[in-house]
């Protein structure tokens, strides 16, 4: 058994208490002493800081990378303005989604921020698909202050940061250290991911976790919150086998890259994935899922319709603390995919009603200005 790798901020998880648990190849906080629950809440309520440092962080450069980069995902990166991010997928010559990834243009080169668990592969990928091209791998932290208290924190320490509006992104000073800070996050509130020196992260840490409203919180409340805000999470909610129509991701497919734009196609799984667009043709949906009652519906569980004919399955489940309800997404056939249908969750062999709803289940926070 591989042995399990620390972040730079690993000895401070251990100093506030965290209990720590494998993710991704790594060692990581599932929770701190207040809890999951009160550290969703928490991050609703005020500013959570999340280590993300497990996350990877490549740099691409080479002749012209934006045209490059089209060459393996769907997404208009020619048409991304230098200091802005957007999300991208990486589609298979099947059109299935290998992983999910932000691009920012960070002038002559792009940024990259791919998934702990894909990392490897993406790298190899990102290597094999464009040979003309640098692709570094930078050893940076990552850390994401998250909530509606985050722009009043970062004002505080570093206010050009809070002139961004969603999706920007810049390099700044906070406290004496350099930094590359983004205005977006994984969790439906306003907040910034920054990427930060190894050897400054928990420097970093400390000097935001020492104002009043940030509250450390572990991987447990990321995910409910990220659930709560209808993100998915790869290897989960989306993968190898499911196109980004069925994700019901047909935003991140740029204009000019679809049928009769400037760029059409050129990415793995194009001719697929088209189609699915133009002709809304697909079988099946990413669909969100309100339960009733308080017992929460978990990865996995069947859904049937009333005359006990499976429709799909949950991919994302369990209990909302800030909709006070399940909350669940997964697949489903068109014909149930519709707002207000009835479905029914097999859980411990009995069937819970559940609501076909829109996502997110929260009113996102974002700041667009």
């Amino acid at each position: 058994m591989n042995e399990l790798k620390h972040t730079p901020l690993h000895a401070l998880h251990v100093e506030l208490g965290g209990k720590m648990v494998p993710f991704a190849g790594y060692d990581m906080p599932v929770q701190y002493p207040l809890g999951v629950k009160r550290e969703h809440e928490h991050t609703r309520q005020a500013a959570g800081l999340f280590d993300v440092s497990h996350m990877g962080q490549i740099l691409l450069r080479g002749p012209n990378p934006a045209e490059a980069l089209e060459t393996l995902v769907p997404a208009d990166i020619v048409g991304l303005a230098e200091g802005m991010q957007r999300y991208a997928l990486f589609t298979s010559e099947e059109g299935g989604i290998l992983d999910d990834l932000m691009v920012v243009n960070a002038g002559d080169h792009l940024y990259l921020v791919v998934n702990a668990a894909c990392r490897e592969q993406d790298i190899a990928h990102l290597r094999r698909g464009l040979p003309d091209h640098e692709v570094e791998v930078v050893d940076r932290g990552l850390l994401a202050l998250q909530g509606p208290a985050a722009a009043k924190v970062m004002q505080r320490l570093c206010p050009e940061a809070c002139e961004m509006v969603f999706m920007q992104h810049g390099h700044f000073t906070i406290g004496g250290i350099e930094v590359w800070a983004s205005r977006s996050g994984y969790t439906g509130e306003d907040g910034f991911e920054i990427s930060v020196a190894a050897e400054d992260t928990e420097a970093l840490a400390r000097l935001l976790l020492a104002e009043e409203e940030v509250e450390a919180i572990g991987l447990g409340a990321r995910d409910s919150l990220r659930l709560e805000a209808g993100l998915c999470l790869y290897g989960h909610d989306l993968d190898t086998e499911t196109t980004p129509v069925e994700g019901g991701l047909i935003w991140a497919i740029g204009k000019p890259r679809r049928r009769g734009g400037e760029r059409a196609g050129g990415f793995p799984g194009a001719d697929l994935i088209l189609h699915q667009v133009a002709e809304k043709d697909h079988r099946r949906k990413r669909v969100g899922l309100l339960g009733e009652g308080r017992a929460p519906v978990r990865e996995g569980a069947e859904l049937y319709d009333a005359e006990d004919t499976r429709l799909g399955q949950v991919t994302s489940g369990g209990f909302g603390p800030s909709v006070g309800r399940p909350v669940a997404m997964g697949y489903v056939t068109i014909e149930a995919s519709e707002v207000g249908t009835t479905v029914y969750a097999e859980v411990r062999g009995k069937r819970l009603a559940m609501t076909v709803t829109r996502m997110p289940f929260v009113t996102p926070g974002y700041h667009r200005g």
